[in-house]
C-alpha cells in the first residue's frame, strides 16, 4: 500500500503552463508573470487575455476582448426568468452555481461543448457571469436589474450594475487589481474539481458548476466573508489586540491566516494590503486598517502566522460599499477565467482524472443469508 497523503498535499497531480504557486518563496506567477508585475499594472481585461491566449495583448487585441465583453454581458430573457423564479434569500453562491448550470440547460451546443469550446466561450461565460451576479443581488434586494453599461470596462461595469451609477476612477482601479490577483492560482480545490469534470469529456458548464459547487465550500470561498464578520464584530480598533488573544486562549481559528501552499506571506497579501490602507486613507475609513495592522502584529507575535489574500480583501470590498455576501461570488467573477483556461488545457490534451485510494476495510468477510442474520 502506498504511503497515505492527507488532501493530496505535495501529489503532483497534472501539468499547467498557466500558473506557479511557490509556496516556500511567497511567489505567484501568471504565465511567466510575477503577480506584482501585474497587479496594478494591467487590467482584469489584459490579465483574462494573458491566461486564455498565453501572451499579453496588443492595444487592437484588448480592444476586440472588450468589445466581446460588451457584447455578451445582457442576459437574454429565458435566463431573467429563471433568476426571477429562485428564492431569493438563497445564498448568493447558491444561485451563481444553479444560474451556470442552467445556461448550459439552456445552450442547445452543450451537449458537446467539449467538441465546442472556444476561447470565445469563455469570453462569454465571464462577461455573462459578472452580470448574473449583479442581477441576482439587485432581486435580492428587491431591486430591478441594471442592464450593463454600453461603454464601461469589466470592473466599472460591475461597480454600476449593483448600484446604477458609476463609480469612481479609484474605485475601478482598485477593484481592479482584486479582480486581477484572483484570477488563477494552480490546482486549487476548485480548478481543480472543473479539471476533474472536464476530463470526462463533459461539458464546460458542467465543470464550472463544479467547480463553484466547491468554491461555495466553507475551507474554500468565503474565508473573507469570515474576515469582514470578524472586523465588523471588533468593531473598534482598540479592541482588536484582546479579542485576537482571546480567540487564540479558546483555540478558535482567526480567519485570514495561514495558507495551504504558502509557508511565507501569500505574495497576494502584500499587494492588498497596500491597496487597503491606501482606500481607508482616501476614503477615511481607517478604522477598519487599523483593526487589520493590530490582529497582523498579534497573530505574527504570538503565532508567527502571516495572513492570506482573504485578509486584506474583505476591508477592501467592504469600503469599497459591497456586501461581505458578495466576496465570495467576486471571487468567482474573478477566477472563471481561471477555471475556463484550465478547463481548455485539459481538453486540448485530456485523459481522465482517476487517481487511486488505500483502502481502508476488511478483506475475507464471508456472506450470511439474511435468514441467518
Amino acid at each position: 500500500m502506498s504511503e497515505k497523503v492527507d488532501g493530496l498535499r505535495g501529489v503532483i497531480a497534472g501539468e499547467s503552463k498557466l500558473s506557479l504557486v511557490d509556496g516556500d518563496k511567497g511567489k505567484l506567477v501568471y504565465r511567466g508573470y510575477p503577480i506584482e508585475e501585474l497587479a496594478g499594472n494591467v487590467s482584469f481585461e489584459e490579465a483574462a487575455y494573458l491566461l486564455w491566449h498565453g501572451y499579453l495583448p496588443t492595444l487592437v487585441d484588448l480592444e476586440e476582448l472588450k468589445a466581446s465583453f460588451r457584447l455578451t454581458r445582457p442576459i437574454e430573457e429565458p435566463m431573467k426568468q429563471i433568476m426571477r423564479t429562485l428564492p431569493k434569500g438563497a445564498l448568493p453562491m447558491s444561485l451563481l452555481r444553479t444560474a451556470v448550470s442552467a445556461a448550459g440547460l439552456l445552450d442547445q451546443k452543450a451537449d458537446r461543448a467539449n467538441e465546442n469550446v472556444t476561447v470565445e466561450t469563455c469570453e462569454r461565460m465571464t462577461a455573462k457571469m459578472a452580470t448574473v451576479i449583479a442581477a441576482q443581488w439587485r432581486l435580492r434586494l428587491d431591486e430591478e436589474m441594471i442592464e450593463p453599461h454600453p461603454h464601461l470596462d469589466h470592473a466599472a461595469n460591475f461597480l454600476y450594475m449593483l448600484t446604477g451609477e458609476e463609480p469612481s476612477p479609484a474605485a475601478v482601479a482598485a477593484f481592479d487589481t482584486c479582480l486581477v490577483l484572483h484570477l488563477d492560482h494552480g490546482f486549487n480545490a476548485s480548478t481543480f474539481s472543473a479539471r476533474v469534470t472536464a476530463s470526462s469529456l463533459s461539458d464546460i458548464y458542467s465543470a464550472v458548476s463544479s467547480a463553484l459547487g466547491t468554491l461555495r465550500g466553507r475551507l474554500h470561498g468565503g474565508a473573507n466573508t469570515a474576515v469582514m464578520e470578524m472586523l465588523q464584530e471588533i468593531d473598534l480598533p482598540e479592541r482588536a489586540e484582546s479579542y485576537i488573544r482571546e480567540q487564540l486562549a479558546r483555540k478558535i481559528k482567526v480567519m485570514g491566516f495561514g495558507h495551504a501552499i504558502y509557508k511565507v506571506q501569500d505574495p497576494r497579501a502584500r499587494v492588498l494590503k497596500k491597496l487597503a490602507i491606501e482606500l481607508a486613507e482616501a476614503s477615511g475609513q481607517t478604522k477598519w486598517t487599523d483593526m487589520c495592522l493590530k490582529i497582523e502584529e498579534v497573530m505574527m507575535a504570538e503565532k508567527g502566522i502571516a495572513c492570506n489574500v482573504d485578509f486584506y480583501s474583505a476591508p477592501v470590498y467592504h469600503m469599497l460599499g459591497i456586501h461581505r455576501l458578495l466576496f465570495t461570488p467576486i471571487f468567482a467573477m474573478s477566477r472563471i477565467v481561471g477555471y475556463t483556461a484550465h478547463i481548455l488545457e485539459q481538453y486540448a490534451n485530456n485523459k481522465i482524472i482517476r487517481p487511486e485510494c488505500n483502502y481502508l476495510g476488511g478483506l475475507d468477510r464471508k456472506f450470511v443469508p439474511i435468514d441467518m442474520r
